[in-house]
């Protein structure tokens, strides 16, 4: 049963640039429905037009079109309603650094109406859930990235809402600091919470995100699960790096087109992608043929398709590089 769903939402803004006054699309009219309790990504660039999605599903922004119904209310006609449903976690993040951790939690839940024996209850259940003992009665001022981000998502689930809104929860933390919020956001996907996060990074969303949406210049390009998006590619990924003579990439290119087993090819510098099938089969009749024409490989990697494979099939650029 989807929890959230929209219609053809938008959002445009007045440009800043050299076209003054003009309009920039950030989102072009997306389609999405999200399940009840599952972990939902939304995987893109910077600019992508993801956190302005998020800011209009969370009512923080008005849409200039379409619609979207969360958990059973209409975000434009009910956005009071929908916001008692709904928690937000923003890239800033809303602790207060002159505060502790468990003041911080205490007072959200007092905002939200709780009373302070509630509250206390409330922070507690958080603070065991999310593992905040060891700092959760410091100043929120002296925590590292990964322990604020733990206050954050605490501050977006004190009223226990239905679905969870994070905006691109681990950039800048460390991969073991990562990796504990992503054990984190699954406990609250276990606890019945929908959760939706916006990121760029490709192993976030093939790691903990059941389903994940790519979206590129305001627009949804593909929808499903990670397996189901790199299962569009079939074959393996031959990366190849060749020599700096003159030509060598349209040399490389007319020699390997006409083979039967490259099912795609595409050129970014000196550097050649091929989609092949068999590639440990693929790898030594490329290097010969190559060989043969004059053409030198200076590096030459095989692998399975990727996020970001899909990516730039989806998009003509990769998000890796990005």
């Amino acid at each position: 049963m989807a929890i959230i769903s929209v219609q053809d939402l938008r959002k445009s803004y007045k440009s800043k640039g050299k076209k003054r006054g003009g309009l920039v699309e950030a989102v072009k009219g997306i389609d999405l429905d999200v399940q009840k309790g599952e972990i939902f990504g939304f995987l893109g660039p910077n600019g992508a037009g993801k956190s302005t999605t998020l800011k209009m599903l969370s009512t923080l922004l008005a849409p200039d079109g379409g619609k979207a119904t969360i958990a059973g209310f209409d975000l434009l006609a009910h956005p009071a309603r929908v916001r008692r449903q709904i928690g937000y976690v923003s890239q800033a993040g809303g602790a207060d650094g002159s505060a502790t951790g468990r003041e911080d939690l205490m007072l959200q839940a007092q905002l939200f109406g709780l009373s302070n024996e509630k509250a206390k209850h409330r922070a507690e259940e958080l603070i065991k859930a999310l593992e905040l003992d060891p700092f959760v009665d410091r100043f929120s001022r002296t925590y590292s990235g990964g322990q604020r981000r733990k206050l954050d998502i605490a501050l977006g689930m004190v009223h226990q809402p239905k679905v969870l809104f994070l905006d691109e929860p681990t950039t800048g933390l460390d991969p073991v600091s990562r990796a504990q919020l992503w054990s984190q956001i699954r406990l609250l996907r276990s606890q019945g919470t929908t959760v939706f996060l916006t990121t760029h990074y490709m192993d976030e969303a093939d790691v903990l995100c059941e389903r994940v949406a790519i979206i590129d210049k305001g627009r949804i390009v593909a929808e499903d699960s990670p397996a189901g998006l790199k299962r569009q590619i079939s074959g393996d990924i031959l990366s190849l790096t060749v020599n700096h003579v003159d030509n060598a990439v349209q040399i490389s290119q007319e020699a390997l087109q006409g083979l039967e087993f490259v099912r795609e090819m595409g050129a970014d510098g000196s550097h050649l992608r091929l989609v092949v099938t068999h590639g440990g089969e693929a790898i030594p009749v490329v290097l010969r043929l190559l060989e043969s024409r004059g053409v030198g490989v200076a590096d030459i990697t095989l692998s399975r398709p990727s996020l970001d494979d899909v990516f730039l099939r989806m998009t003509g650029h990769s998000l890796a590089k990005e």
